[in-house]
């Protein structure tokens, strides 16, 4: 049965991508790559701000395309959006099979590519 808490259905996400781990960053649970690359941080009311979301690397060009098509849904967030990290609200009625795309193309952005035919494999992509 899936959980409902929305950390813990990204926890589940995160932590069954290759390599990867968990831990408090800036106040926030953060999970990375080996240990040394963030690829996915989850915020509940950054400096109440008021959303409940994931702050997740993105390809190049995707932030913009998806905060211009949905911005209620998406946004740039604070920090790493000059990056081109998305924000993705988690209290919109999330529709968990596209969140799990967004965190497993957060993944891609920053493994090796070692990693990233790893998970290739398992997916079947």
């Amino acid at each position: 049965m899936p959980a409902r808490d929305p950390l813990e259905r990204i926890r589940r996400i995160c932590l069954a991508l290759p390599e990867t781990t968990e831990r408090p960053s800036h106040g926030a649970p953060t999970f990375f790559v080996r240990a040394k690359k963030t690829f996915v941080m989850y915020h509940d009311d950054h400096h109440g701000d008021g959303r409940l979301a994931i702050w997740c690397a993105a390809p190049p060009g995707v932030q913009q395309e998806l905060v211009d098509e949905e911005p209620d849904r998406f946004f740039r967030p604070p920090y790493v959006g000059h990056r081109g990290w998305l924000g993705v609200r988690l209290d919109r009625r999330p529709d968990w099979d596209e969140i799990t795309r967004i965190v497993h193309e957060a993944y891609r952005c920053v493994a090796p590519r070692k990693l990233v035919a790893e998970l290739d494999g398992a997916t079947g992509t």
